[in-house]
């Protein structure tokens, strides 16, 4: 099979990548940046922006499936960034589709589509996404642009769209880098005591979910039109994933928390600085922030186990072990 895999350049998309090679497959990748690694594993790298419509249908070209993963993520930023990246680079991809004759297209989505100011405990699919209280332009951009996959599926173009929650584990750039720099600046507390429950998703386990919906994905098939959380299966507290990943990683655990709604007033104030003062990057707390480090998170994954035949194979233990071996640290 040949594969388009955008944003294969990233943490997610390059496992993603490398479990298609695996198998066999023929894979392209497109990204904003170079990508010696991938092209060192046989995947065919092009340089592209995917919201310009003619580098979309150069990448689309001659395959026959795609995974859209690509996406800007963030809790800080213009709209116009997250509407271009995630919402007029995904119409530009299903348009390239139609025209390129491509039959299946998987979605890279999030868990905070569904989400609102709440916890979610077991989820269910939904597609009523709770605009109204969303608290940021990621989540309201990645909600539209899940509708538009979803709503494209038909006869000619069988669409569906997952929703890893949390991917963790080694070769990650964002979470992990995060949790330990701040852990070693002594900058890190908990929301709250860190006992509520959390399912992450090891990246090994959220990269085989993608493959099992492109093999499944067919016009009229369970996948078609649908939406799945996608996650461990393993419900665990904060503290001890948080203090799992920062072990694993040479880094500092964490002992002490902040109020939630300590953490959501600051969080309410720096949003403000960062937007008035034009500050660069991203404030250390946002409402987004607090509200997700103090709340449970975690899904039914019936749907996924039923229709794509989804089984996490890497335990969240096995996944500290494997952070633990890739950072050289010895295991305790």
């Amino acid at each position: 099979m040949r594969v388009l895999v955008t944003g294969g350049n990233g943490f997610l998309g390059g496992e993603i990548c490398r479990q298609l090679r695996a198998r066999g497959d023929a894979v392209r990748s497109v990204s904003r940046r170079a990508a010696p690694a991938l092209a060192a594993m046989g995947v065919e790298s092009l340089q592209g922006d995917l919201s310009v419509p003619a580098d979309a249908a150069r990448a689309v070209a001659g395959v026959d499936a795609v995974i859209h993963v690509a996406a800007l993520a963030g809790v800080a930023g213009a709209w116009s960034l997250y509407q271009s990246a995630n919402i007029d680079a995904t119409a530009n991809v299903l348009a390239a589709c139609r025209a390129a004759g491509v039959a299946r297209l998987v979605y890279t989505s999030t868990p905070s589509v569904a989400k609102g100011r709440g916890p979610l405990v077991r989820a269910v699919e939904s597609t009523d996404y709770p605009a109204a209280d969303f608290l940021t332009h990621y989540q309201r951009s990645k909600a539209q642009a899940e509708a538009m996959v979803l709503a494209a599926n038909d006869a000619g173009l069988a669409t569906c769209a997952l929703r890893p929650h949390l991917i963790w584990g080694p070769g990650d750039t964002n979470l992990g880098p995060r949790l330990v720099e701040r852990a070693r600046a002594g900058r890190l507390r908990f929301v709250g005591d860190g006992q509520q429950l959390i399912d992450g998703t090891y990246v090994e386990n959220a990269a085989a979910a993608h493959l099992l919906a492109l093999d499944r994905l067919r016009p009229g098939a369970p996948p078609a039109g649908r939406a799945y959380f996608i996650a461990n299966d393993e419900p665990v507290t904060l503290a001890t994933l948080m203090n799992g990943i920062l072990r694993s990683s040479g880094a500092p655990v964490v002992t002490r928390g902040v109020p939630k709604a300590l953490a959501w007033a600051l969080g309410a104030v720096l949003e403000r600085v960062w937007e008035w003062f034009n500050r660069p990057g991203e404030p250390p707390m946002t409402r987004f922030l607090a509200l997700n480090l103090s709340s449970e998170l975690t899904f039914d994954l019936r749907a996924a186990r039923q229709d794509l035949g989804y089984a996490p194979a890497v335990s969240v233990a096995e996944g500290l072990r494997r952070l633990a071996a890739h950072h050289g640290v010895a295991a305790g």
